[in-house]
């Protein structure tokens, strides 16, 4: 795996490496001791998988307090998003700070979120299915979010018409 840095302070993407042939190729997605070593929590207590039916579904801007916070590993495994974190650690030097990254099933590419980051996504076609791994279990009570267009953040979503669910739509204002 090749782990690049990110603008944000902690967070990385990361590319496979592929071992090609005549039949295709195998990479290496996931290695705790390859994580611990670019000094990444290689904990994976839970894994999710998300499926939007339509391009242009909107999901996040979401996040996990302490001390449930959580390390969140995301790839694209069908169709194409564009995932958006943002740095909400406020001693972090890149705080109120986010990036957006393009995953494809195509691509192969995975997006490391640091624990007390947001993240949300949109699809980019339609059928797009998102598979996570998480360093700690959900807890509801723990859970919160932050609204996806807040001008806080800024973040330049890709032009669509948007399909997103009232909870994210109705976040308050960030304030610090």
């Amino acid at each position: 795996m090749i782990f690049k840095k990110t603008k944000l302070a902690g967070a990385f993407v990361i590319d496979v490496e592929p071992h090609e042939d005549f039949r295709g190729f195998l990479a290496q997605s996931w290695s705790a001791a390859e994580f611990a070593a670019h000094g990444l929590n290689p904990t994976v207590a839970e894994c999710n998988v998300s499926f939007s039916k339509r391009a242009g579904t909107l999901r996040g801007m979401h996040f996990q307090l302490p001390p449930r916070a959580q390390v969140k590993v995301v790839r694209c495994t069908t169709g194409a998003i564009f995932d958006a974190i943002i740095d909400l650690r406020s001693d972090s030097p890149t705080f109120k700070q986010w990036i957006g990254v393009e995953l494809t099933a195509a691509n192969h590419r995975m997006l490391y979120v640091p624990a007390g980051f947001a993240h949300g996504f949109q699809t980019l076609v339609d059928n797009s299915e998102i598979f996570y791994q998480m360093s700690d279990v959900y807890a509801p009570e723990l859970s919160g979010g932050v609204r996806w267009n807040d001008p806080a953040f800024g973040i330049e979503w890709p032009a669509a018409e948007r399909i997103i669910i009232e909870r994210d739509m109705s976040y308050p204002d960030f304030t610090e």
